[in-house]
């Protein structure tokens, strides 16, 4: 299981909490009640550290299909064996009182399985081995009525069954075989010491449960998703992806649903990305507005005001990243106990960037804003203040060193990219002055603008490099400069602008045309593959420039990258063989959506 690819796993979200399903119907991670708990299944990370198989018994001699039930994060899995065919159904389930713009709010944190046989008479296999904290703990299993209690640690799991398990060294299995026309049900229901051991899911609301999950989800997408234009299945889909990585409660968007999925195999660049990015969700919105449209827009922005407002104010600082219930001390630590996705430990809880300095957050942040500034219309005070707050720290700051978009654990610089976001900032301050009630701040925004302006187009060209460059006064390439004419600072066919993207795509991409990050010593141990948002994001500069044909290319190397049920992760290996890092990562999905729009619009101006 710790070796699997990571392409052959599936999400399934319940807004609250996720679990990867492998090809061979194998659960091999699941957090609940929430996206950064404890897992109670960790097999991803390591052998014997927790899974739930449901699939035929010779998975050798199958041949296996994969989709999303349409307009939903509901998977179907069908085995083609020997003896017949099975339908495998998985989900976490919404809840009773779920509505079209709520999606999730109810959620009982419940994993949904169901079986159903096609064809013929196929051997079926139930192996169910969960290892609560991270693998940590071996619990104890106890037979109850209707299926098999889970007790160790602070997590009671029950797990509802059609079929009896016989429980065996802190595991149940059953073997059976399932005929034409019959179906089984298992749920997985999550509670706690405190609340005790959940109620028995009877057969028959199993079913029920995954045909309303299925409903729920169809309600949202046709009542939030309008994209029509080039590759609209993949930009629909991406937008439910984004939407299954909103923790429902807060309005907190994660990074990704995993911890540690390498990016190096082998190697320690491994992170935890259950928390909220600053700049991933604030892009998320972005990518929102095309794909799903961003109604959880109020709801973020209050969770970001009500946990950084104070700090902006104090310390001039907007913190990297936030907890997804708005927690500020997120210190990593290592699981040594787990050996790590193909060996690549550490495996971290927690992420150390949190106390990083990362000026750029601060223009990711107001570009968001400004887009969905029309559903900001009821902001509040504390909420109009904060975005003040935003752009007074971007015009007080810009000419510090710090670490950067990609997190560098280097000495602080002066990334071209950081000042960049904080022109960003101070460009959209500008223009939402007269809704934040800041006519006054204008001309001193107005003016740091202009510095900063002035600082990127002197000190950040290299004439050797003939392109703009990751550091002032360097020659070295980095693909975040790709964001000079996304955010408008440079039209994406000014000579500089298509001088650096050429360079890019001949110096900083690998052989089958993806855009790595950046080529220079980042402080980590090992390499890395290429970056998959880099690559749409050149697509996004293509099409901009108008230079259609190329974005289109472009676009679909890097869309082409996704598995077989359309997610994708961060990296590509450098042979372009499989999927790298946390998955399934929203960076990537945002960014498939932004290139797909932009060359929508460049197709439209064109015609």
């Amino acid at each position: 299981m710790s070796d699997r690819p990571i392409a052959d796993y599936a999400l399934i979200s319940d807004r609250h909490g996720a679990a990867l399903v492998g090809r061979n119907g194998s659960i091999d991670w699941l957090c609940l009640p929430r996206f950064d708990a404890p897992a109670q299944l960790s097999g991803l990370l390591g052998a014997d550290c927790g899974h739930f198989r449901v699939a035929p018994s010779r998975l050798e001699t199958v041949q296996i299909e994969r989709r999303y039930v349409p307009e939903s994060l509901v998977l179907e899995t069908l085995f083609h064996c020997s003896e017949g065919r099975v339908m495998l159904r998985d989900a976490l389930a919404t809840g009773e009182d779920d509505q079209a713009d709520h999606l999730g709010r109810g959620a009982p944190h419940r994993v949904l399985r169901e079986l159903h046989c096609l064809e013929g008479q196929v051997p079926i296999e139930i192996d169910y081995a969960p290892r609560p904290e991270y693998g940590l703990i071996r619990p104890l299993l106890e037979p109850v009525e209707g299926g098999i209690a889970t007790r160790g640690g602070a997590s009671i799991l029950r797990l509802s069954s059609d079929v009896p398990l016989a429980v065996e060294d802190c595991s149940a299995r059953a073997r059976f075989r399932l005929n034409q026309g019959e179906r089984i049900g298992l749920a997985l229901q999550h509670g706690s010491t405190a609340t005790g051991l959940p109620e028995r899911i009877l057969p028959d609301a199993i079913h029920a449960g995954l045909t309303k999950t299925i409903e729920d989800w169809r309600a949202w997408s046709r009542a939030h998703q309008a994209y029509e234009g080039p590759w609209t299945e993949l930009v629909r889909h991406s937008g439910r992806v984004l939407h299954g990585l909103i923790y429902e409660p807060t309005g907190a968007i994660i990074a990704a649903p995993t911890t540690s999925l390498a990016t190096c195999i082998g190697g320690s660049r491994n992170w935890d990305y259950r928390y909220s990015w600053v700049r991933d969700a604030s892009l998320t919105l972005d990518a929102l507005w095309v794909a799903a449209c961003p109604t959880e827009a109020h709801r973020f922005f209050d969770f970001l005001g009500a946990t950084a407002l104070i700090q902006v104010r104090e310390h001039g600082n907007l913190q990297v990243l936030f907890g997804i219930e708005g927690e500020h001390d997120l210190s990593e630590r290592e699981l040594s106990h787990l050996p790590g996705w193909r060996n690549s430990a550490p495996v971290r809880v927690g992420n150390a960037a949190w106390s990083q300095r990362q000026l750029d957050v601060y223009g990711e942040l107001m570009t968001a804003a400004y887009r969905v500034r029309e559903q900001l219309q009821g902001l509040g005070d504390a909420g109009r203040r904060f975005l003040i707050e935003i752009a007074d720290a971007a015009a007080a700051r810009w000419q510090e060193k710090d670490h950067g978009i990609w997190e560098m654990r280097t000495p602080p610089r002066h990334y071209l990219h950081s000042k960049l976001m904080c022109w960003a900032a101070l460009d959209r301050a500008i223009a939402m002055a007269d809704d934040l009630g800041a006519e006054h701040r204008i001309d001193a925004w107005r003016t740091a603008c202009t510095q900063i302006r002035s600082a990127i187009l002197e000190r950040g060209w290299s004439a050797h490099a003939s392109a703009y460059t990751q550091t002032f006064g360097a020659n070295h390439l980095d693909a975040a400069v790709l964001m000079m004419p996304i955010v408008g600072f440079l039209p994406a066919d000014d000579p500089g602008v298509l001088a650096t993207l050429d360079a890019i795509e001949d110096q900083l991409t690998d052989a089958n045309g993806l855009v790595y990050r950046y080529q220079v010593d980042d402080g980590l141990d090992g390499g890395e593959g290429p970056f998959l948002v880099c690559t749409f994001w050149l697509a996004q500069t293509r099409a901009m420039a108008g230079q259609v044909e190329q974005a289109r290319a472009i676009f679909e190397r890097a869309a082409g990258c996704v598995n077989d049920v359309g997610l994708l992760s961060e990296q590509v290996a450098v042979n372009g063989t499989e999927l790298l890092g946390n998955f399934p990562q929203a960076f990537s999905h945002i960014g498939l959506v932004n290139a797909a729009y932009a060359i929508q619009q460049a197709e439209r101006r064109r015609e």
